[in-house]
């Protein structure tokens, strides 16, 4: 076998996974430095997912077989079939939830991105769009929480440009998703980032000899600005994700400082005698909103996630 070349999957193109091989190729390598490869994959290994570093060996100058998953650094997954999860994503280092004036944030869904982020060795931070547009004084005190923990907040108009310069800024240091419930803009924020990226996917088809719209996941673009984005349509929303209760509850940062003053080791934080995490919503030393939506998502949670 030849040597074997290191490569970024940047998309799934039928049933194919197009790699990306990096610049310092061997110079005996079939490949052009910095161009697509078609790839299939071993049966035997895990699922091979957008952002993943990988091994392959090549058969032409444009195709060739992954023959290994290099470790990862943190995944993102979501409910399958069955109670199954399924990875969508590999290392990611920050998801930009995004949120807007219109429709009405839904902040036990803010909640739920954060609770598996906390989780996945996955930063979070989030993005009010559309905020030329006027909203309720509710959402800034519900936003002062969140900023109290530090998360970081950027505010945006995708369609005015507004704060869309700082945005860049950040995005360019690293590998982000953005995640959020549909009509908040996620689509004009990619778009305005990245104004070819049309061109860029018929690129990526036309490259590995497939039609036009073939790719069926998410799909990694190289920033103009620097960075990575990894577009995700199917991570809208992505579940609880095979949290545990005991998870989800680390998931709340406020909750930290408490969880171990609960006098037993397995509380649940609802009605368990002498809950330290209770009593601190309750006498408003932790949000109580981020309380009762923690209480609602762990309703949600499958029962044999829950204690």
């Amino acid at each position: 076998m030849s040597a074997l070349i290191e490569g970024l999957v940047v998309a799934h193109l039928g049933k194919g996974i197009a790699v990306e091989v990096g610049e310092n190729l061997d110079t005996e390598a079939k490949a052009t430095p910095g161009s697509i490869i078609l790839c299939q994959t071993l049966r035997k290994l895990d699922t091979v997912v957008v952002g993943d570093r990988v091994l392959i060996s090549l058969s032409s100058p444009e195709q060739g077989r992954i023959e290994q998953l290099l470790p990862r650094r943190s995944v993102l997954q979501r409910p399958s079939r069955g109670e199954q999860i399924r990875p969508v994503a590999a290392n990611i280092d920050t998801i930009f939830v995004v949120f807007a004036a219109e429709p009405e944030c839904d902040f036990l869904l803010l909640d739920q991105y954060l609770a598996i982020c906390e989780n996945c060795n996955i930063d979070a931070a989030l993005v009010f769009n559309k905020i030329d547009l006027p909203h309720a004084e509710s959402v800034e005190r519900e936003l002062q929480n969140y900023l109290a923990l530090g998360y970081s907040l950027h505010r945006v108009s995708a369609n005015l440009g507004i704060g869309m310069p700082e945005l860049q800024n950040v995005l360019s240091t690293q590998t982000s998703l953005f995640a959020g419930q549909s009509g908040v803009g996620k689509s004009s924020l990619t778009n305005a980032l990245l104004p070819d990226k049309t061109l860029k996917i018929n690129s990526v088809s036309e490259t590995t000899r497939h039609g036009r719209h073939t790719t069926t996941a998410a799909t990694l673009y190289h920033l103009p600005g620097g960075g990575d984005l990894i577009d995700s349509p199917g991570v809208a929303i992505f579940g609880l994700a095979g949290l545990s209760e005991a998870q989800l509850a680390w998931g709340y940062r406020e909750f930290h400082p408490y969880i171990g003053q609960c006098r037993f080791n397995d509380c649940r934080h609802v009605n368990d005698k002498d809950c330290a995490v209770r009593e601190a919503a309750e006498n408003g030393a932790i949000p109580i909103s981020r309380y009762r939506r923690f209480l609602k998502l762990r309703e949600k949670m499958p029962l044999a996630n829950r204690a």
